[in-house]
C-alpha cells in the first residue's frame, strides 16, 4: 500500500474550489460526466461514471473534504483528504493526501489525480482569467 500527496495552487477562492469539488452540477461541468455528491457525512458519492466512488466521511465548508474511496474487492479503503487554504480572495492552495492505495493501482491513481482531476479542475476554476 502506498500514499499519494500533492499541493497545487489555483486562481480561485476557497469557496469556489470547495463548490467545484462538492456540487454535483459543478463536478459534471469540469469532468464531463454526471456526478453523485453530497456534503452529508456517510453519503455515497460517484464520479466519472463510477470510476471513482466511495463514502463521504467529513466536510469542513471551504476548508476540508475527507472521503473513503473504494477499490473493487480490496479489503481496506483508501482515505482521501483534501484541504483548502485561502491564500487570498482569488488564490487557494489545494493539498491532497490519499492513503492506502494498493500498489497495483498507484501509477494509475497518481496519473489520474494529475491529468483527470486536478488539471481539469484548475482549468474550470481559472477559465476566463486571461480573457478581456
Amino acid at each position: 500500500m502506498r500514499d499519494f500527496k500533492k499541493n497545487m495552487k489555483v486562481g480561485a477562492s476557497a469557496e469556489e474550489v470547495y463548490a467545484a469539488m462538492t456540487n454535483p452540477f459543478a463536478i459534471e461541468l469540469w469532468t464531463g460526466y454526471p456526478a453523485k455528491m453530497s456534503t452529508e457525512p456517510g453519503s455515497e458519492f460517484e464520479m466519472w461514471d463510477g470510476d471513482i466512488c466511495g463514502r463521504n466521511l467529513e466536510f469542513e465548508e471551504n476548508k476540508k473534504i475527507c472521503q473513503e474511496w473504494y477499490f473493487g474487492d480490496e479489503g481496506e479503503p483508501s482515505i482521501v483528504t483534501i484541504k483548502l487554504t485561502a491564500k487570498s480572495n482569488v488564490r487557494t492552495e489545494i493539498y491532497i493526501k490519499q492513503t492506502n492505495i494498493p500498489d497495483e493501482y498507484y501509477d494509475n491513481i497518481a496519473g489520474g489525480w494529475e491529468e483527470d482531476y486536478l488539471e481539469p479542475l484548475r482549468q474550470f476554476l481559472e477559465e476566463g482569467d486571461d480573457e478581456d
